[in-house]
């Protein structure tokens, strides 16, 4: 799953995105984002013999982080990349169809809109709501909030009430064009993780809808949600694994050539060992994630991998948040010094525990499957 073809993308997409970022480091958002995705980045190529649509697009990701793209950009493409595009392929959506080419361009970008000031584990509290128009169309009405990019986006998947009882069909989905008349957004949350992509909110006042907005059938929205959280937790900790890279890359380099004691800390068992396990955390990290691609690329249901992908995901975020620990401890005060060389982010690793839901309710779902009498 992980061969000289993958690797070989990596290094690619690694070289590109260095060259493509060059000078860019202050620029804004969508500056990055399209000189990213005019990469084709966000582009799916057709399947081969070697490596399929999925892996292609998780290598890219990953080549990337690796080439020094900040880990809030990667987040936001990994995001939109198996959060929205491959779940509404997938998922057959022809609302899908008029957005898609402009996407891959990266002239569109889409934000997935599900979370609530009240939660977003419990899909079926939601409070927005769409009404019939009595034309075929829709009225929406609500606020998503801690929604990425949310700020910046063109289009926002957006989940809505459209039943009042509390079914498995009680939800929608809709395609929302954000520059629709009774839309607005918040300005930028102030984030303490993934800084480089803007978080906010989006409201709908008697938002009017157009038939063809709405994905898939009415009362299908918990059934596509299913859909894209198992893409989510199997593939979003992909935007982890560059960063991972680059920071173990760089506390090898600083455990041969920092001197303690007369003679280089990286002679010392304690050392070599915490860098061994940063390299565990790696390798167990981009192994699972690239299986979980490969069985996506096999045509297998998200429904089928639900179970497996949560525990992808809790294992790649336990592993991102003790691999940067380590990081911190072999860095000493420099870790917490910016432009020291050597300066970790715990902020990021703790996010990803909490991204794609949480993973104690991950856990509680694993359980579930596993035969126990527990409920969220």
């Amino acid at each position: 799953m992980i061969g000289t073809v993958t690797d070989d993308l990596v290094a690619e997409w690694s070289e590109f995105s260095e060259s493509a970022l060059g000078g860019l480091g202050s620029a804004d958002f969508r500056t990055q984002w399209k000189a990213i995705a005019g990469g084709g980045i966000l582009r799916t190529a057709a399947s081969d013999a070697s490596v399929g649509p999925v892996t292609r697009a998780l290598a890219a990701v990953e080549g990337i982080g690796v080439g020094g793209t900040p880990a809030g950009l990667c987040y936001a493409l990994a995001s939109q990349r198996f959060g929205i595009q491959f779940p509404l392929q997938s998922f057959g959506a022809p609302a899908w169809t008029a957005l898609a080419d402009g996407v891959e361009r990266g002239d569109i970008l889409l934000c997935h809109a599900l979370t609530e000031e009240g939660g977003g584990s419990d899909p079926l509290s939601m409070t927005t709501r769409a009404v019939p128009s009595g034309d075929g169309g829709w009225r929406l009405n609500g606020r998503k909030a801690f929604v990425t990019a949310a700020p910046v986006a063109d289009h926002a998947l957006v989940f809505a009430r459209t039943a009042t009882e509390r079914t498995p069909f009680a939800l929608s989905a809709f395609l929302v064009d954000l520059s629709t008349s009774g839309v607005r957004r918040s300005d930028p949350f102030p984030k303490v993780a993934l800084t480089g992509v803007p978080m906010g909110a989006l409201d709908f006042d008697d938002v009017r809808l157009e038939p063809e907005r709405l994905v898939g059938q009415e009362g299908a929205g918990l059934a596509l949600l299913t859909t894209t959280t198992s893409w989510e937790r199997a593939l979003l900790l992909g935007y982890a694994l560059g960063p991972m890279r680059r920071v173990l890359d760089r506390t090898v380099d600083w455990a041969r050539s920092r001197r303690q004691f007369d003679r280089p800390m990286g002679g010392s068992h304690l050392v070599a060992g915490r860098i061994a396990d940063m390299a565990l955390a790696v390798h167990r990290s981009r192994t699972l994630v690239y299986a979980m691609a490969h069985r996506f690329d096999r045509s297998e249901s998200a429904r089928s991998l639900a179970s497996d992908a949560a525990l992808t995901k809790i294992s790649v975020a336990q592993d991102y948040l003790e691999f940067s620990r380590q990081a911190a401890m072999l860095g000493g005060v420099r870790s917490f010094i910016a432009d020291t060389g050597l300066t970790v982010d715990l902020a990021d690793p703790m996010a990803a525990s909490v991204y794609a839901g949480p993973n104690d309710l991950l856990r509680v779902s694993v359980a579930r499957e596993l035969g126990l009498p527990v409920q969220n």
